[in-house]
C-alpha cells in the first residue's frame, strides 16, 4: 500500500497525517486557526522526519482541495504542490466535504439508513454542502446553499439526516424543527480522515496536474472593502 502524506487547511483547523496501509503513522492538528502557513510547514517537517525514521518513502501527497476557506485552500495546495514537485511524487486532491463525512462515519451510532450532510461555513446563512448516503454516494453534489426553511426537506422526509461541520450550528434554528434533523457541530475535516479517500485515488491513478490544478472554491471569491468609520 502507498505511503501518503495528507494535508488539510480548508477550515480553521490545520492538519497533517502520514498514512500507510490503512493506518496513520502520525498525525498533527492545530485548532487555533491563526497561522496555517507556519504551522503547516512544521507539521510537514515532522511527517517527513517520521517517514525517514521508519524508512517509509512517501509515494504521494494528498491535499484537501475544497470547498472551504479561500486563504486556507491556497496555502494547502501551494505547499502540497511544492512538496510533490520536490519529492517527485504525484499530487492527489481530496474533496473536503467527503473528508468531513468520513470523520462522522467513524462513529459507531449511525446506521446505513442515515443521510449525511456536511456543512462548511460560508457567509451569513450560506454553507458549502452536499448530501451523501452511507456508501458516500452523492445524492446532492457539493454546492453553495443559502439555507432556508425547506432547503433539505427532500432528504429529511426520507429518514434521519445528520447535519455536521462548522456551518451546521447556524442552520439549527432553520432546520432543527424537523424530527429527522440531527446536528453535530464540533467536527472538522482532518487529514487523518482523508486516508481512505487518498488511497483510493492513488490506486485509481486519480492525480492532479501540478502546474494547473486549482482549489475547488465552489463559488467566485468576493473581496470586501472595510467600511470607513464615521
Amino acid at each position: 500500500m502507498p505511503v501518503i502524506l495528507n494535508i488539510d487547511t480548508s477550515t480553521s483547523v490545520c492538519s497533517v497525517a502520514l498514512c500507510n496501509d490503512g493506518h496513520c503513522v502520525m498525525h498533527r492538528e492545530d485548532y487555533q486557526g491563526r497561522n496555517h502557513a507556519t504551522v503547516l510547514s512544521l507539521y510537514i517537517q515532522d511527517a517527513l522526519a517520521e517517514a525517514k525514521d521508519k524508512q517509509m518513502p512517501v509515494d504521494a501527497i494528498a491535499v484537501g482541495i475544497g470547498p472551504g476557506s479561500y486563504t486556507g485552500l491556497r496555502i494547502g495546495l501551494s505547499e502540497a504542490k511544492g512538496l510533490a514537485y520536490a519529492l517527485k511524487v504525484p499530487l492527489i486532491g481530496v474533496d473536503t466535504l467527503q473528508t468531513l463525512t468520513v470523520g462522522v462515519q467513524f462513529s459507531d451510532f449511525f446506521d446505513p439508513e442515515v443521510l449525511f450532510v456536511p456543512m462548511i461555513d460560508a457567509r451569513r446563512m450560506e454553507v458549502f454542502s452536499a448530501v451523501y448516503d452511507y456508501a458516500l454516494k452523492p445524492l446532492m453534489p457539493g454546492r453553495p446553499v443559502i439555507v432556508e426553511p425547506g432547503s433539505y426537506d427532500e432528504f429529511l422526509e426520507q429518514g434521519p439526516v445528520i447535519f455536521f461541520g462548522d456551518g451546521a450550528d447556524k442552520t439549527r434554528p432553520v432546520l432543527g424543527g424537523h424530527p429527522n434533523a440531527n446536528f453535530i457541530t464540533e467536527i472538522y475535516p482532518l487529514a487523518q480522515n482523508m486516508m481512505a479517500l487518498s488511497e483510493r485515488a492513488y490506486r485509481n491513478g486519480d492525480f492532479l496536474d501540478l502546474a494547473y490544478s486549482v482549489p475547488n472554491y465552489l463559488k467566485e471569491f468576493q473581496a470586501t472593502t472595510p467600511r470607513k468609520k464615521v
